[in-house]
């Protein structure tokens, strides 16, 4: 098996408990262990130097955490392989993945259900460890006098999300705090808040993975919730150069309001302010007044309601009232003249695009691209590696919800994919 001359393999089913002794007899008999392969490798933090670390009882402690559970009545549990030396109950361990010291408080051997605590463990142990504050999966523990950090579990970042809302406002702390304990328990498993569409999204590593942990958040926590596609962020600019005067005249019975402004908007990098008044027709304590009036009409564009994005704006004259002219008029004068100069700009939606790569066997090429195709998307690059084609292209975000399931119909199952943000891209209204 070390050789690669064999490859062991099993069939059963866990759930329906066929094959399971079968497997671990397997294990046993066909696997290595720890004492016919080299040692796993380590880097010494005093001096970054890599080194074996062998399963010797008698060298310095060193555990990797692989797994985090939250029990609900003992807290929680982090499983960990001891890879060197000795660890007792109570003993104080180096976590050198955050560079902090912690208490050990029990530890357990795990037999499915059943629990029992033990004082010691050794090289080549498997553990749980209660009384770990703060632990996360891959972190290593260790001998403080011997500082060490084992390799790292490299964890792949999620290629699907789903929007997760309570049925009422008073769920929503609680499915926070679930969230947070599943989030911990599983890397893979991310959470974000969108702050512009106001929703909670949930990425994971597929569909699957994700409805098991919305069938956790009902069963376990008695929550209820809706779940659905996650909003996208779209967002708009503009597309010619646009000027607007607007005078901003208010009389009360008291004192009024007036500003007078002239607006040019014109496409750009980013956003951009520029003040062109001269001789003072505009006081120069009323110029940050105008360019707040403009970032604040700029939060919501004119088509659709989105954040506007690549605009430079330029004053360039205006005129003020020494009695009824403030920095509140300006700034409304300012909001009102980029409402109203937006619609003669020729404003544009733009949608973003993500950058997709997608590793396929070769009798698939030819779906997998007109289904890029399909989705508006262009194609980048194709490269051959190891008898395994790899797509590169991009496509709109919109078009790619539930994508993981189109293309494991398309390839059998055989095929996986990765996307991550490119840029934004104009996207016609019609489309």
């Amino acid at each position: 098996t070390i050789a690669g001359n064999m490859v062991p393999v099993c069939c059963g089913s866990s759930y329906r408990n066929i094959g399971v002794q079968l497997l671990l007899d397997s294990i046993v008999d066909y696997l290595p262990s720890p004492l016919d392969v080299p040692g796993s490798k380590a880097v010494v933090m005093e001096t970054t130097e890599t080194i074996n670390i062998m399963p010797d009882s008698q060298d310095a402690f060193s555990a990797l955490v692989f797994k985090i559970i939250n029990d609900r009545h003992v807290g929680r549990l982090a499983f960990a392989r001891v890879y060197s030396g000795k660890l007792k109950a109570g003993a104080l361990v180096f976590n050198s993945s955050k560079n902090k010291r912690e208490r050990v408080g029990r530890l357990l051997r795990i037999h499915a259900e059943h629990r029992e605590e033990i004082n010691e463990v050794a090289a080549g142990d498997i553990v749980a460890i209660i009384g770990l504050k703060d632990i996360g999966t891959g972190d290593t523990l260790c001998s403080e006098s011997f500082p060490i950090l084992l390799e790292t579990i490299d964890f792949p970042q999620p290629v699907i999300q789903i929007a997760i809302e309570p049925k009422n406002q008073a769920g929503l702390d609680k499915i926070s705090e679930a969230l947070n304990r599943i989030s911990a328990e599983d890397p893979t498993f991310k959470i974000s808040y969108n702050k512009e569409t106001g929703q909670v999204l949930l990425a994971g590593m597929g569909e699957l993975h994700l409805e098991i942990v919305a069938e956790r958040l009902a069963r376990e926590f008695k929550l209820d919730f809706n779940t659905g596609q996650p909003q996208v962020a779209y967002r708009e600019t503009i597309g010619k150069a646009a000027e607007q005067v607007t005078r901003y005249v208010k009389q009360t019975g008291g004192k009024g309001q007036f500003a007078h402004v002239v607006l040019r908007l014109e496409p750009g990098e980013g956003f951009e302010f520029v003040n062109r008044i001269s001789q003072g027709s505009i006081p120069r304590e009323y110029i940050p007044a105008v360019e707040s009036g403009i970032k604040q009409a700029l939060e919501e564009g004119v088509l659709k309601g989105y954040p506007v994005v690549n605009v430079k704006a330029t004053l360039l004259d205006g005129s003020f009232h020494e009695v009824d002219s403030s920095e509140m008029a300006f700034r409304t004068a300012a909001f009102l003249a980029t409402r109203d100069c937006l619609k003669k700009a020729h404003p544009r939606m733009l949608e973003p695009v993500m950058r997709l790569e997608i590793v396929s066997p070769e009798e698939y090429t030819g779906n997998i691209i007109n289904n890029i195709t399909n989705r508006r998307g262009k194609l980048e690059s194709l490269e051959m590696e190891n008898h395994t084609q790899i797509i590169r292209g991009c496509v709109p975000l919109a078009e790619l919800f539930g994508y993981s399931t189109v293309l494991r119909s398309l390839t059998q199952g055989r095929a996986g994919f990765s996307m991550e943000f490119s840029h934004y891209a104009e996207r016609h209204l019609a489309s």
